[in-house]
């Protein structure tokens, strides 16, 4: 990502997620349980157990898309809010040091003042790489106007 122009930070609260991705993994896992479900009810020669199972079948895969589409990230106030796959992490403002995505990245990744990096999976290039770059400069601009330090100022 280029610094060349100073980002005007977007007003708070603001959630950032992957929405064409979001929307893609939706309804798949929709799509695929209806259709798993579809096929265990119409196959006439299984039995009730082994309906119950497809459709539990269908359940898991659809709950694993469902878990791929909860990823964001929530900035408000306060601090920011990663939710990524399984884990949720809540930040002050004044704990993020940068907020990078390099070419090849696969997300966007914040550098903590505890010398940890943490990916914010909520803002990924995949099928949106242009609205992740924008979500990538609005987030690093939030957060060099809530640090202590403020913009510009190297806080490392």
């Amino acid at each position: 990502m280029s610094d060349s122009l100073p980002e005007q930070p977007p007003a708070l609260p603001v959630t950032f997620r992957p929405a064409r991705t979001r929307t893609v993994l939706l309804t798949a896992g929709v799509a695929l349980f209806a259709v798993i479900t579809l096929i265990a009810l119409m196959l006439r020669q299984l039995s009730p157990g082994e309906r119950v199972s497809f459709v539990f079948t269908a359940a898991l895969l659809a709950g694993v898309l469902f878990l791929l589409a909860r990823p964001k990230v929530v900035a408000d106030e306060d601090g920011v809010t990663v939710v990524n796959i399984v884990s949720r992490r809540r930040l002050e403002w004044a704990e993020i040091l940068q907020v990078n995505l390099r070419p090849g990245d696969p997300w966007v990744f914040l550098d903590l003042s505890d010398g940890t990096s943490l990916p914010a999976l909520g803002i990924q290039p995949g099928i949106a790489r242009q609205r992740a770059i924008a979500d990538a400069r609005a987030l690093r601009a939030l957060t060099e106007a809530r640090s202590t330090a403020g913009p510009g100022t190297s806080r490392g």
